[in-house]
């Protein structure tokens, strides 16, 4: 009997336990995290691709007439100028075939002469029909044939001539002219496959980038719809980097793209122009071309650490609302400036990113948000 009461004793007390309220837990404060509030910004569209330079423009030197080289007049490697000699042809028997041709030219004016005399005086007999009228034409005839003779020796001689000067091999082009492929002694011909020497212009110079046609079309739709605006009359700048990662000092434009697309690469290749006064850039360098395409003028730019992934994949991004509520949201990033990315779709002006203290917090949470200066914002 004793020992019912004591188990009915324990059960009151057990039972009087598990009525009992356990204690409420502390409601958790909001966080603190830093944010960024969103400004639109004048934003240079910038693309950067790999390419190589070719010259302005490309000689190659041949001989017009044959003969045996006599002297080389440059300086491999040197700078040349139009119209400067080159080589000297062995002129010798194109003298002598000039100096013929002059003496062909004097025959055939002194005939000719001769033949405009004699139709002076003939035509005065056939007025007065001493002779007849077919002598008189035979003599006309004559002195018509001694004119065209006349002429034909005067193109011989201008030939001659052409000859004589093209024995001074000269520069077509202004430029930087390169190795000699021939010695004094050896024997040119013209028409030669093999040139003699190759000169290059190289300010300006040219450099020929590829750009993916997906973005060219991205691009231009962009500057139909009014999103970016054409830098230079609508005309893109670009800048260099060279190879060993400094920038070039000089800026050039693009000049054209090609018409079609390479069905290899899904391509089209860029080509622009740039000054080369110091001829720092030679052909066949790579170098890597920022095309400054245009500019937004509304460019909304999020700090690459405030921009994360979700488990799909998507670029996500965690804003704080008027009420300072956590919201998740989904944005599209262009291209990266800087630290930052360019943002085109889920964020607009006005919008607080949190940049610090994202592993705080979660979607609908309160939180405290806190301004961050830009210094620190780029730091």
């Amino acid at each position: 009997m004793t020992g019912l009461l004591a188990v009915v004793i324990c059960g009151g007390l057990v039972m009087g336990c598990g009525q009992k309220k356990s204690p409420a837990l502390p409601k958790r404060p909001p966080q603190d995290v830093g944010v960024v509030t969103l400004k639109p910004e004048r934003v240079e569209v910038v693309t950067e691709l790999p390419g190589r330079t070719s010259s302005y423009r490309v000689a190659e030197v041949r001989p017009q007439v044959g003969g045996v080289i006599l002297r080389r007049l440059y300086e491999e490697g040197g700078d040349v100028k139009e119209g400067d000699q080159l080589y000297q042809i062995d002129p010798a028997r194109y003298e002598a075939a000039y100096e013929s041709a002059k003496a062909s030219v004097a025959k055939a004016e002194a005939a000719a002469e001769v033949a405009k005399l004699v139709v002076e005086r003939r035509s005065k007999l056939a007025a007065t029909s001493v002779i007849s009228k077919q002598d008189y034409d035979d003599v006309v005839a004559v002195e018509k044939q001694t004119q065209a003779s006349v002429a034909e020796a005067r193109a011989d001689l201008e030939k001659a001539r052409i000859d004589l000067e093209y024995t001074k091999v000269l520069a077509p082009i202004s430029g930087r002219i390169g190795r000699s492929a021939v010695t004094e002694g050896a024997l040119v011909t013209p028409g030669q496959t093999a040139p003699l020497a190759t000169v290059h212009q190289l300010d300006p110079i040219y450099v020929d980038v590829t750009q993916s046609s997906v973005q060219l079309l991205k691009l231009r739709r962009q500057m139909e719809e009014g999103a970016l605006q054409g830098v230079e009359n609508h005309q893109a700048v670009v800048k260099l980097l060279l190879e060993d990662g400094s920038t070039y000092a000089h800026a050039g434009k693009l000049q054209f793209s090609e018409v079609s697309v390479d069905q290899g690469t899904g391509s089209v290749t860029l080509r622009a122009v740039f000054p080369n006064p110091e001829q720092e850039l030679l052909p066949g360098m790579f170098v890597r071309a920022k095309i400054i395409e245009g500019v937004n003028e509304k460019g909304i730019l999020v700090p690459q650490r405030g921009v994360t992934r979700n488990a799909k994949g998507q670029a996500v991004a965690l804003v704080v609302t008027p009420e300072d509520v956590v919201e998740i949201r989904v944005v599209e990033a262009d291209r990266s400036v800087g630290d930052r990315w360019l943002v085109t779709k889920g964020l607009v002006e006005g919008d607080r990113v949190i940049v610090e203290g994202l592993q705080k917090t979660a979607p609908g949470a309160k939180v405290k948000p806190t301004e961050m200066a830009p210094a620190k914002e780029g730091a």
